[in-house]
């Protein structure tokens, strides 16, 4: 697939069906690219895009529940057993069933999965440097994205 944008130009028209007057695609497509810079960082730790987003929430709170972490993430829980099993499996963490309710599953991360934490240190900085803009450019940016997904939630 290709990733040159060259020949791609501001929309010249009005209309609201041109695919670079969309607002969604320039949301998804950002994404990609996004995930895109992401995967050979990953990849030297291990992990996909999914997971890091998972140890992200257990690398701020450690124990949660399959629930908790899945609300965290804004994805379905039963998408995210099967990358949880995964992880698990790789040794990064254990899912034990709740002693008070057993369809509960409470995720803990094991000393390998804490350990990554530290290997994860400098994908920030690497990120911010393939953006090309400087932090507070792209603290404004995320405040605004995230003010739009709070609007986005509040309609659904």
């Amino acid at each position: 697939m290709s990733t040159d944008t060259s020949r791609v130009t501001p929309a010249a028209s009005s209309d609201p069906l041109l695919l670079d007057n969309q607002l969604c695609f320039a949301l998804y497509s950002t994404s990609l690219m996004m995930t895109k810079v992401y995967k050979p960082l990953l990849q030297a730790m291990g992990l996909t895009y999914p997971q890091y987003l998972t140890m992200l929430v257990l690398w701020e709170r450690d124990g949660l529940t399959v629930g908790e972490i899945s609300n965290r993430l804004l994805t379905d829980p039963g998408s995210l057993t099967p990358l949880l099993k995964r992880l698990e499996s790789e040794g990064l963490l254990s899912r034990t069933r709740s002693k008070e309710d057993e369809r509960v599953v409470l995720v803990n991360l094991t000393e390998a999965g804490r350990q990554l934490k530290a290997k994860a240190q400098s994908v920030p900085g690497c990120i911010v440097e393939a953006t090309g803009s400087d932090v507070e450019d792209l603290q404004q940016m995320q405040e605004q994205l995230l003010g739009l997904r709070k609007q986005l939630q509040a309609k659904m």
